[in-house]
């Protein structure tokens, strides 16, 4: 019995993870826990259907910017993923969507239309017509330099996302 437990897990969790990983033409959802930033989506897509979506919920967008090799955008990701009520509220009020920039895909041409980005992860706000409405530089989201908890302060995060949200 073990033994085909051990054969049958890790063969569940190929196939999970590969699924899990398939571009689709859909806009991120924050609902799935730790969206990946993948080089192989369409980044302009996924904002094109973050505006639909955004129309028709009354949300406004979340672009969140950065990429797998980031350990601060791992950082921010969970902290939504460890506060359920921060989580929650992003979901109600905002349409996210993960912009990589990576040696595989930079985004540039599309993340030029935006402000310059000083480091990463960075945020860009949106209305639901897809026009910007503020840039948002991370690191003034994260603890104190001297805390040693490294990562984004949620209190902080929570104000930015409530002074942005419909």
């Amino acid at each position: 019995m073990k033994t085909t437990l051990l054969f049958i897990f890790p063969v569940f969790l190929f196939f999970n993870s590969s699924y899990a990983e398939q571009p689709d033409d859909s806009a991120n959802d924050v609902s799935e826990p730790h969206q990946k930033f993948d080089p192989a989506r369409d980044a302009k897509r996924d904002i094109q259907n973050a505006v639909s979506q955004a129309r028709k919920s009354h949300k406004r967008i979340l672009l969140d910017v950065g990429g797998e090799w980031c350990i601060w955008c791992h950082r921010l990701d969970s902290l939504f993923h460890q506060n359920k009520d921060l989580a929650e509220y992003l979901n109600k009020h905002y349409v996210v969507v993960k912009i990589n920039v990576s040696q595989e895909n930079d985004n540039h041409e599309l993340l030029s239309k935006y402000p310059k980005v000083a480091g990463y992860p960075h945020l860009f706000v949106l209305e639901r017509d897809g026009k910007l409405l503020y840039s948002q530089d991370t690191g003034e989201l994260e603890n104190p330099k001297n805390d040693p908890i490294k990562g984004h302060d949620k209190k902080k995060v929570f104000t930015f996302l409530k002074k942005w949200a419909r």
